[in-house]
């Protein structure tokens, strides 16, 4: 089990996964063995491709639009650390959507003194739970104190993969001497499900709408039979990848903002949350019964995750509240590409929603 640092600075970022070879599948293939039960979605890959430059200009315009708003997010929450959790604060990413996330978390603790704060990512995949051999790594390898230890993603959505990391990390707590907090961080928490966050909104986080080149050039988790007992989870590392490579530029873009932001008290208020998680169940119920929806599965609201159903799965349908705002410029260029068709619904409670065509 060696770390790495993908394309980030290894002072940013420490990978807890293991690179391999990819053997990928094309998305059909790929979502009719998901689909029909004979893989889980941890198990195949699509390989995935290079951003082309209009997409490319449409995440430096959400960069430029956003990085001042995400910079004092990112800030408001390591101030809430600084209050709330020892000096070695340990931030453990959930990868990938939380990798830059977790990279710029550190990054902002680290300007406000706390120079002991580093940061790892690692797995969590759902129905199989966190990468246990990677807390054990960060825990007795690195020594690192166990209540300091903060799990960070970049938003929430319906609050699946919150449950999996409660789930799994009540198991650890159960079986472990190391006790660790069950609570999950995010920056935008539209489910209303995470324990701390910076806001409710559903905005386009701009790492939010790339993959491998916004997050070290390393693509989502694999858990297979390549995965050893020992092993952390796997991962492909596309350095071919290098010369479209946003990562880092990335992280620069929104850090240039820390030292003006005036960072906000953040959000763990239980009334705003409890409001939060029942417009959104509210929601999902109506799309689930206007759209005949029998797996939970094939819904996903925000703009960050119906982007990802868009570059990577097999969309049926792209929902969008109002097609001329900025946030969902670049869900439409996929949506023409792909020839998905939109529907305006503007009583949404967020930007977009994507549904995932169902081949049963």
């Amino acid at each position: 089990m060696i770390p790495f640092s993908g394309s980030y600075r290894p002072e940013d970022t420490v990978f807890l996964l293991k690179p391999m070879a990819l053997d990928g599948v094309d998305v059909a293939t790929k979502e009719r063995l998901i689909q029909s039960g004979q893989r889980h979605y941890s198990e195949l890959l699509t390989p995935e491709q290079a951003p082309d430059p209009r997409y490319l200009a449409l995440f430096e315009a959400l960069t430029a639009r956003y990085a001042r708003r995400l910079a004092a997010e990112i800030m408001a929450l390591a101030c809430h650390l600084m209050e709330t959790r020892p000096w070695q604060i340990t931030v453990v990413s959930l990868a990938r959507a939380g990798t830059p996330i977790g990279a710029l978390l550190t990054r902002a603790l680290q300007q406000r003194g706390r120079s002991d704060a580093c940061h790892y990512s690692i797995s969590i995949i759902r129905d199989r739970g966190i990468d246990e051999n990677a807390l054990a790594f960060i825990l007795r390898r690195e020594e690192r104190d166990p209540a300091g230890l903060v799990f960070v993603d970049g938003w929430t959505a319906k609050g699946v993969i919150t449950e999996e990391l409660r789930r799994a990390l009540r198991h650890w707590n159960a079986r472990r001497p190391e006790q660790l907090a069950e609570m999950l961080y995010v920056v935008s928490d539209i489910g209303g499900v995470a324990d701390v966050a910076a806001t409710y909104d559903d905005y386009a986080i701009p790492s939010g709408i790339l993959n491998a080149t916004v997050s070290g050039l390393t693509s989502r988790s694999i858990l297979n039979a390549e995965i050893g007992a020992e092993d952390f989870h796997g991962c492909f590392y596309y350095k071919e990848f290098g010369a479209h490579d946003r990562s880092n530029w990335f992280l620069d873009q929104v850090a240039l903002h820390f030292a003006s932001a005036i960072p906000q008290l953040v959000n763990f208020n239980s009334e705003q949350r409890l409001e939060r998680r029942q417009r959104m169940a509210q929601f999902l119920t109506r799309i689930h019964a206007c759209y005949r929806i029998a797996d939970r599965n094939f819904v996903k609201p925000g703009v960050a995750e119906a982007t990802r159903v868009l570059l990577r799965r097999l969309p049926d349908l792209l929902l969008l509240r109002d097609p001329d705002h900025p946030d969902v410029e670049h869900l439409r260029l996929l949506a023409g590409e792909k020839q998905v068709p939109i529907v305006i619904d503007s009583t949404m409670p967020i930007h977009a929603t994507a549904l995932i065509k169902d081949l049963s």
